[in-house]
C-alpha cells in the first residue's frame, strides 16, 4: 500500500510517499515560498536522487500538481502513475469538537473543517486547498484528515473550558483545543514501546519544542492537559509566538500602538517569542550563538524559554500526582542538550536526575536520565508524517470511514 502524506502550510507544502508494507519512505519533498517569485520544489526520491525545480508556483493547486509530476516523472519519480497511490493522508490543524479521531474525508467533513477556519485562519485554509487539489489530481483515491486537535479531545471539561461566560462555549465553541496532537501521540507511544510498558500505566509529559512549542500531560494513555489553547498562540514561549500573556495586553497595546486586535494578535504570532525578546532570531541556534557572544537579550530569551518549560513540567506533574516519564521531541527538544538540561533542573523533589553524558551523546533516540532517577527522561524523535500514514492505512485498510459528529 503506497500512501502519500501531505502537509500544507500557509506558503509551503511538505510531502512524503510511504510504502506501508514496511513503512519506508519512497520519496519526499518540499514546495517552499508558494506565491513568491523564488518558489521552488525540492524533491528527493530514495535511491534515485534529488532535484530542485524552480518555476512559478502561485498557489497550492500548482504546488500539488508539481508534487504529483515529480512523483511520476519518468526520470526521477517513483510512481508510474497516480493510480499506484492507495490513499492520501492530510495534516489538518483544527478539527474543533467535531473530530476526536482521524476521518475519511467526505463533503460533511470538508464542511466541518471549513467551519474551523475562524479558529485557525493561518492553517486550515491551506489544508483545505491541499485536500481539494489532491481530490482533483487523484480522483477516486481515498483522502484522510488527521487532526492536530484530535488527540486532545480526551481532556476533561474542567480542564479545557475557559473561565469566561459559558454561552461563548455553547454558542461558539470557545475552549482549549490543543495542537501538535499527532506528534504527542507518536512520541508517547514510541516511548512506552521503548520502555516495554503499557502507555496507560504511565504518567507522561511530552514536550514538543520546535519553532512552535507545546507540552502535554498524558495519563491513562490519554491527553489530560496541553499548553496550546483555542489557537496555537497559547502556552509556551515559542520561536515567534508569545505564548501565555495577560489578554488585557491586546487592548492596552492596541490603544498605545493604534492597532486593532487583529494587528496586535499578528505581532503576538509573528514577532514575539524568541525573536521578539532577543531581537536576533526565532532560531534557537542563532540565539545560542548570540548568547555565547554576550548578547544580553539573547541570554534573557534563552532563560525565559527554559523557565517556562520547567514551569509547565511542574504544573503537569502536579495535575497527575506525579511523573514517570518525561519526553523531549521536535527540533529543539531533540537537538539541544542545554535546553533539556536547564528545563530539567530544580526538580529534586520529583527525583529527576539527568545524566550529562547521555544528554550530550549523539544518539537521536535515548534515555538521558541516570539509572537512579525516579523519572525516566527521554529523547524521542517525532515522526508526524509516519503517524499520519499509519492513521490513513488504519482507516482505509479497515474500510471504516468515520463521520463527523452531528
Amino acid at each position: 500500500m503506497k500512501t502519500l502524506v501531505v502537509n500544507c502550510g500557509s506558503s509551503s507544502l511538505k510531502y512524503q510517499l510511504f510504502n506501508m508494507e514496511n513503512e519506508t519512505v519512497m520519496a519526499k519533498g518540499l514546495v517552499d515560498r508558494i506565491g513568491q517569485e523564488n518558489a521552488s520544489l525540492k524533491h528527493d526520491s530514495v535511491g534515485i536522487g534529488r532535484i530542485t525545480i524552480r518555476s512559478g508556483i502561485p498557489d497550492h493547486s500548482k504546488a500539488v500538481s508539481d508534487m504529483i509530476n515529480a512523483l511520476t516523472d519518468p526520470e526521477y519519480g517513483v510512481l508510474k502513475s497516480v493510480d499506484e497511490i492507495a490513499a492520501v493522508g492530510h495534516r489538518v490543524v483544527h478539527g474543533g469538537e467535531k473530530f476526536s479521531d482521524s476521518v475519511v474525508i467526505d463533503n460533511n467533513v470538508m464542511a466541518a473543517v471549513k467551519d474551523c477556519v475562524v479558529y485557525a485562519p493561518l492553517h486550515n485554509p491551506s489544508n483545505i486547498m491541499g485536500i481539494e487539489s489532491c481530490e482533483k489530481l487523484c480522483p477516486g483515491v481515498p483522502q484522510v484528515a488527521v487532526f492536530d486537535t484530535a488527540f486532545h479531545q480526551t481532556m476533561p471539561k474542567h480542564v479545557y473550558l475557559y473561565a469566561i461566560p459559558y454561552e461563548y462555549y455553547e454558542k461558539h465553541g470557545v475552549r482549549r483545543y490543543g495542537f501538535h496532537g499527532t506528534s504527542h501521540q507518536f512520541v508517547a507511544n514510541r516511548a512506552a514501546s521503548l520502555l516495554k510498558k503499557p502507555l496507560k500505566d504511565l504518567r507522561m509529559i511530552t514536550a514538543h519544542l520546535g519553532n512552535g512549542c507545546s507540552i502535554t500531560a498524558i495519563k491513562d494513555g490519554k491527553s489530560l492537559e496541553t499548553s496550546m489553547g483555542l489557537t496555537p498562540l497559547n502556552g509556551l514561549m515559542m520561536g515567534q509566538r508569545s505564548g501565555d500573556i495577560d489578554p488585557a495586553v491586546v487592548a492596552a497595546m492596541g490603544d498605545i500602538e493604534k492597532l486593532d486586535a487583529n494587528g496586535i494578535v499578528a505581532i503576538l504570532n509573528k514577532k514575539s517569542g524568541l525573536l521578539g525578546v532577543s531581537g536576533v532570531s526565532n532560531d534557537m541556534r542563532d540565539i545560542h550563538k548570540a548568547a555565547d557572544a554576550g548578547n544580553e537579550r539573547a541570554q534573557l530569551a534563552l532563560k525565559m524559554f527554559c523557565y517556562r518549560i520547567r514551569k509547565y513540567i511542574g504544573t503537569y506533574a502536579a495535575s497527575m500526582n506525579g511523573l514517570d516519564v518525561l519526553v523531549f521531541t521536535a527540533g529543539i527538544g531533540e537537538n539541544d542538550p542545554y535546553v533539556r538540561e536547564v528545563a530539567c533542573s530544580n526538580f529534586d523533589f520529583l527525583g529527576i536526575e539527568l545524566d550529562k553524558k547521555r544528554n550530550e551523546s549523539p544518539e537521536k533516540e535515548k534515555i538521558i536520565s541516570t539509572d537512579k532517577s525516579k523519572v525516566t527522561v527521554m529523547v524521542v524523535p517525532t515522526n508526524e508524517e509516519l503517524m499520519i500514514a499509519r492513521e490513513t492505512r488504519r482507516l482505509v485498510g479497515n474500510n471504516s470511514p468515520k463521520k463527523a459528529k452531528k
